[in-house]
């Protein structure tokens, strides 16, 4: 009698047989037991996508899904075969269905115009078709909050826009920049491009459904590595930055009257805070100078706000007459002691003081 090879129900390639029997009784034999490998897990849900070449949409769709309780380690399987594909609880990236209430959730159909939304434009990949019906809930658990929490939310749209719009816009071709001009330099080294390397070179002499489906699964894990890293780094960094950033944005009026300086009472990270709560606050007139104190020198830094989160432009530079000084020479111009610097572009200064370094800032709005 002979002996069936160990067979793994957490890849299922179902286009052919994963190895060949010459004879037909043994065929018949294995189909049986697979079938009852397959039966024995019934419980598990069974996510598809297609076989071949894979992306980085996929494979983060599909390790993303798999974290939700409706297809907790559900098992993959890879095929293009709309048969088998009709059998699947949910498919990605793959027969051109896009029906969340059926969890088919492809994005190449002629037509589909689907987009996040919250004010993004982009349309969306499998994974962004993913994420915007089961990103709350992902994000939800791993806070350990319920999804009506309002920390999740504002984790929901960072995650997108910091981590998930790169995946759709790439996956969809879509340039960063509005320009017919060719990039002045190649960049692989982006999430896409890393799991995109993945894929079996064309000289590999294995170029087995078992190796690709093992590629695949390397894919799943770096996708979801990075994914999550970026979940967990909001969650810890980003968000508690925002409260910070909003409670001194609340404070303003009492640092000056002008309500144009901001003082921070602990260093963060506030730059993108700033502006996107300006806006949700409808803070008029915009700050133009952020107070906050260097942790090392134990001196307080002027910062001054940028036109933009992407702009190097300053709403209000430091006055020029006192860019490119130090110390007593920039107490002198200035007429404020405890002076220690200010950049030549005027974007930041520091004193050696928290009244010194708002004694610049308040000469600074006049000047």
């Amino acid at each position: 009698m002979f002996k069936i090879k160990a067979f793994s129900t957490k890849f299922l390639v179902t286009n052919r047989l994963p190895f060949p029997f010459p004879f037909p009784f043994q065929q018949s034999l294995l189909r049986r037991s697979l079938a009852v490998a397959v039966m024995s897990t019934a419980a598990v849900k069974r996510v598809g996508t297609h076989n071949g070449s894979f992306h980085c949409d996929e494979a983060l769709g599909c390790f993303m899904i798999r974290l939700t309780n409706k297809f907790s380690e559900a098992h993959i399987v890879r095929s293009r075969d709309p048969k088998v594909l009709e059998t699947l609880d949910a498919v990605l990236d793959v027969g051109g269905v896009y029906d969340p209430a059926k969890d088919r959730y492809d994005h190449h159909q002629k037509g589909f115009e689907e987009i996040f939304g919250h004010g993004f434009n982009t349309k969306l990949s499998s994974a962004g078709l993913v994420y915007k019906h089961f990103g709350k809930e992902i994000i939800a658990k791993e806070l350990q909050v319920d999804e009506d929490h309002p920390d999740v939310q504002r984790l929901f749209l960072a995650v997108y826009k910091n981590f998930m719009e790169a995946i759709d816009a790439i996956d969809n071709g879509i340039n960063q920049y509005d320009t017919d001009q060719p990039p002045r330099y190649v960049n692989n080294t982006h999430l896409s491009s890393r799991v995109g390397k993945l894929n079996l070179d064309w000289t590999d002499p294995d170029q087995s459904s078992e190796k690709e489906n093992g590629a695949f699964e390397q894919a799943m894990a770096l996708a979801g590595h990075e994914f999550m890293d970026n979940v967990r780094s909001l969650a810890r960094s980003w968000l508690p930055a925002r409260s910070i950033v909003m409670q001194c944005l609340e404070a303003r009026l009492d640092v000056d009257p002008s309500g144009e300086i901001m003082v921070l009472d602990r260093f963060c990270p506030w730059k993108l805070h700033l502006f996107e709560l300006e806006e949700e606050m409808k803070i008029n007139p915009p700050i133009k100078y952020v107070l906050y104190q260097d942790d090392r020198s134990k001196s307080w830094r002027v910062q001054a706000v940028a036109m933009a989160p992407d702009r190097f432009e300053s709403r209000k530079a430091l006055p020029a007459q006192w860019r490119g000084l130090r110390d007593d020479e920039l107490s002198r111009e200035s007429g404020i002691p405890g002076g220690v610097f200010v950049h030549m572009s005027g974007f930041i200064g520091g004193s050696q003081t928290y009244e010194g370094a708002l004694a610049m800032a308040k000469a600074a709005l006049k000047l």
